[in-house]
């Protein structure tokens, strides 16, 4: 019997495990590991802000993916072994013949003073019914969105947010205003010049004030400091400076570096054996940025992996890439959506911003669908 140990339920994790679990004897076990009971999508943080959906519609329980055949431990991991392929569980030492690290990124919110006080973390769930009251009695008065650290998961997420609020005000015929801001030069770098100045055109268009270049480092009760300047406003929704869990630094997994080196086609860490995948990893790309952190490479890499280890359990040579190609939704607002689509390990990536339409928010529901069903089942 073999075992795969796959540490982190989110998106890459489960996609790792479904497909492996595909792949491999029944006799052998996957073993899926989370601290949390349930696992949600991602994309419905902005939903559940805005008040266009709820977090429960895209939530399942770990738990039933037990129905397809996949062991679920429910626990912190307190200790990463990469040389024996092996993990503590709240204490407990897990071995395996295959170990894929996918616990993605931690929200450091303690390293901007006063954004726990005076910010409501826009990727927190546990955040987001604080945040839509707050938005539903805001009748007036500035809404600042503020991006405080890069790289950050979901790079469209926080411009999708401000369109959102400003279709959602506009619809309410609210005086509230919307303001962006980020610490990079551009919205969304990956674009390109030209590609970001259509992002900026169109928060613009939508009534959104865009700052770039500008890095927080204070909150305080109603603005934000940048150095000697400030920011006002009434409602401050954060994108919180974002780390690799201190597990993975402690297991020597990051090699001194801020996230986990990997193969960028094979996803193998320095470790034999050992895999990283989505957020938890970092992969140059051609131009000098890095992979965006995404659920959709996430996935993409845990299907890589899935047959890697499948292959190498069989003793087989596997020719599975990961080839850096794929898309992200970016909602507009008025029942659209665009997509962030190209090849990103291409020299230079080849990445686009499509028109929007309301296929491409069809989709966007859709892909949520078919993954839930796929994984979950119904």
């Amino acid at each position: 019997m073999k075992r795969v140990l796959i540490l982190g339920g989110g998106f890459g994790g489960i996609a790792t495990a479904v497909a492996v679990r595909a792949q491999l004897d029944p006799a052998d076990q996957i073993v899926l590991v989370d601290r949390r009971p349930s696992f949600v999508m991602g994309l419905r943080k902005n939903w559940a802000l805005v008040g266009a959906s709820s977090l429960a519609e895209g939530t399942r329980r770990l738990a039933d993916l037990e129905r397809g055949g996949i062991t679920v431990v429910q626990g912190d991991v307190t200790a990463i072994h990469p040389a024996d392929r092996a993990a503590d569980v709240d204490g407990r030492r897990r071995e395996a013949d295959a170990l894929v690290v996918a616990l993605g990124a931690e929200h450091d919110a303690e390293r901007v003073p006063g954004f726990r006080e005076f910010a409501i973390d826009a990727y927190d769930p546990d955040a987001s019914a604080r945040g839509r009251e707050a938005i539903e009695r805001l009748t007036a008065g500035r809404v600042v969105i503020g991006i405080f650290g890069v790289p950050y998961p979901c790079p469209p997420a926080p411009f999708e947010l401000a369109m959102l609020l400003a279709s959602r005000f506009a619809e309410r015929r609210t005086g509230a205003s919307v303001t962006v801001f980020s610490p990079l030069p551009l919205s969304l770098p990956i674009l390109g010049s030209a590609g970001c100045a259509t992002v900026e055109s169109r928060l613009a268009g939508a009534g959104v004030e865009f700052l770039a270049a500008r890095q927080a480092t204070a909150v305080l009760d109603g603005s934000v400091q940048f150095g000697e300047d400030r920011l006002t406003f009434d409602l401050l929704l954060g994108v919180p400076p974002h780390r690799p869990p201190a597990v993975v630094v402690a297991a020597g997994l990051t090699r001194g570096g801020p996230w986990i080196p990997v193969d960028r086609l094979t996803l193998e860490t320095n470790f034999p054996g050992v895999y990283a995948i989505g957020d938890v990893t970092a992969i140059p790309l051609a131009n000098g940025q890095m992979l965006p952190k995404a659920g959709v490479f996430a996935e993409a890499q845990g299907n890589v992996v899935a047959e890697r280890v499948a292959a190498g359990f069989a003793g087989r040579a596997s020719a599975a890439r990961f080839t850096g190609e794929g898309a992200c939704f970016f909602e507009l607002g008025a029942g659209t959506a665009a997509m962030v689509a190209g090849r990103f390990l291409a020299d230079p990536p080849d990445v686009r911003l499509s028109e929007p339409s309301p296929e491409h928010l069809a989709a966007k529901r859709a892909f949520e669908v078919d993954r839930l069903q796929s994984w979950f089942g119904r």
